[in-house]
């Protein structure tokens, strides 16, 4: 697809992803833990789910949960584990999304805005598809001060096919988030194999 790159490589890496999370599990219950407030009883939308670690963790607390990655294998992957009948799978494109205007009232994308090559792109989609009250959550790797072995790390991971486009800080991450559209309703830096920052955000001028 034009608005990505790395797709051969997630797709190469969807069978054994879940075990090269685990590194990130602590991290990734904290999140979950942050996100349920915002969720509950909530109609969510999640893209580059993955192979649905966060969807099948929260699919009980929303009202019901469209999760979406664009590489089929994930998808695959993701529909193996018994799920609940407020979750469903879908192959779609962040950039690309076919539902209507205002169609969920929280959006969800974890760790995949810094491999896009034009971010912006889902952005806007995601202001298309959000209820002008919703929520967008956007937990992002923000390695650009890292000392030199997390640098060497994310290097070596380029050199295999990782698809690394943006090395931001957790400042640059939240300036991007408000230059496209989002004000930050709350954010904090977690701890994770790279500084992983959590953003919960609003429309620019949306309703509180």
């Amino acid at each position: 697809m034009k608005t990505h790159d790395g797709k051969a490589f997630w797709m190469r890496c969807a069978g054994f992803y879940d075990r090269f999370m685990k590194k990130d599990n602590m991290a990734y219950k904290q999140m979950c833990t942050l996100m349920r407030p915002y969720i509950r009883n909530k109609t969510v939308l999640e893209l580059a789910t993955g192979t649905g670690l966060i969807a099948h963790e929260l699919a009980h607390d929303a009202r019901s949960i469209e999760a979406t990655d664009y590489v089929p294998e994930m998808i695959a992957e993701a529909k193996r584990r018994d799920a609940s009948s407020k979750l469903h799978f879908s192959v779609q494109d962040a950039c690309h999304l076919p539902y209507a205007p205002q169609s969920f009232e929280v959006v969800v994308m974890s760790n995949a805005l810094h491999i896009m090559p034009q971010p912006e792109l889902a952005l806007s989609e995601i202001q298309r598809v959000l209820a002008d009250d919703g929520v967008f959550i956007a937990p992002t790797f923000t390695h650009a001060e890292m000392g030199l072995w997390a640098r060497w790390r994310a290097e070596m991971m380029k050199m295999v096919g990782f698809p690394l486009q943006k090395a931001w800080t957790p400042e640059a991450h939240l300036a991007f988030l408000r230059a496209n559209g989002f004000e930050i309703v709350e954010s904090r830096v977690l701890k994770a194999s790279f500084p992983l920052t959590y953003a919960v955000c609003r429309k620019s001028g949306g309703r509180n």
